[in-house]
């Protein structure tokens, strides 16, 4: 299960409405890099791959790939707007370990 707050789902359908073109849903992933190892990334997709798990949460299409989706489970995306960050912060309870800015992780 992967959870949306609130300010998370706001933000992503203000980026569906902006987006110029059709949209499938909001991929989350893992990929290699960031200062823990692995780091979290989002974008908004056209189509949706064969062997995506597809997960709503309130009305937001989430695509996730099987190599992402046991990392991510349970995970809670936030969107945060401060004078000093603005963007999506991951709770991540899969995470044995994760870098001060919150934008990678490791298992």
């Amino acid at each position: 299960m992967i959870n949306l707050t609130p300010a998370a789902v706001k933000a992503v359908q203000r980026f569906i409405r902006g987006s110029e073109t059709p949209v499938a849903g909001l991929r989350l992933m893992i990929s290699g890099g960031g200062c823990s190892g692995l780091q979290y990334g989002m974008k908004l997709e056209a189509e949706k791959a064969e062997d995506d798990w597809e997960v709503e949460v309130d009305g937001v299409k989430l695509l996730v790939d099987p190599m992402t989706m046991p990392m991510i489970d349970n995970v809670t995306v936030d969107f945060v707007d401060t004078l000093t960050h603005t963007g999506f912060k991951f709770d991540n309870p899969n995470a044995s370990a994760h870098c001060s800015c919150g934008s990678s992780f490791s298992v």
